[in-house]
């Protein structure tokens, strides 16, 4: 591991761009990644990054940018001096509900990676909860979406596998040598932080992280990425987040 990352959406609602970028360096973070509301000036935004000492080895693209505007996600991965192309999600009214839609939602991943990876990016999902959640036949969609192909990586948001209902320690043993990335956040005790979604900063809600570290180590895994879905003090979670983490 060569330091933490932060998932820049966490800080969406505190502009601009280069307060965030600042911050992050003097809290002592290496690296970012990327998500669509940053990508519109790349050559801006490489400059930014390379004057703090930042990269940003890992981006999130969304499903139809990645399938229809192929040579634009390229030119913003080259640019950025990517390493890998994450699909983060995908909107409720378009999931499948059935194993044959999952199915033919893994191929349809892989074939929209297709492009990122003749050009050498690694090319994977990134979770939610709903993919942990029960089909007709008692399996889940994260399983039809990994078996699509050996190819396709894993950005494992371990707090959504929670989330989901499920162990997130079966599933590193299970799918842990598809595991590219991890999304490092945490749950709030039940009840409290609800102006802040339920989230927590990192080793300070209920997710048992040192435990998780462990058996992350033995993966694949190349980028642990603190987020927070909605935090009201992104400074305070950032700042919290990596002094504890550091520790494990």
């Amino acid at each position: 591991m060569n330091g933490y990352s932060y998932q820049l959406y966490s800080s969406r609602n505190f502009q601009p761009l280069e307060r965030t970028l600042t911050m992050l360096r003097d809290l002592g973070y290496r690296r970012v990644e990327g998500y669509g509301g940053i990508y519109g000036d790349p050559v801006r935004l490489k400059k930014d990054l390379d004057a703090l000492g930042l990269s940003m080895p890992t981006g999130h693209f969304g499903l139809d940018m990645l399938e229809n505007e192929v040579s634009r996600v390229l030119e913003i991965a080259k640019v950025a001096d990517m390493k890998a192309i994450f699909c983060p999600y995908l909107d409720a009214d378009r999931r499948p509900d059935s194993v044959a839609g999952w199915q033919e939602f893994g191929k349809r991943l892989v074939a929209a990676g297709e492009p990122y990876r003749k050009e050498g990016y690694a090319f994977g999902w990134h979770n939610h909860d709903f993919e942990f959640r029960p089909l007709a036949d008692g399996s889940v969609p994260q399983e039809h979406i990994l078996n699509a192909s050996p190819d396709l990586a894993w950005e494992a948001d371990i707090a959504w596998i929670i989330k989901g209902g499920a162990d997130p320690l079966e599933w590193i043993e299970r799918y842990g040598n598809r595991i590219l990335a991890v999304h490092v956040k945490d749950i709030a005790v039940n009840g409290e932080k609800a102006d802040e979604d339920g989230w927590e900063d990192v080793g300070h809600g209920t997710v048992d992280w040192p435990a998780l570290f462990t058996a992350l180590r033995k993966t694949p895994a190349r980028y642990f990425i603190m987020e927070h879905d909605n935090p009201s003090d992104d400074t305070r979670f950032a700042s919290r987040s990596i002094e504890t983490v550091r520790t494990f």
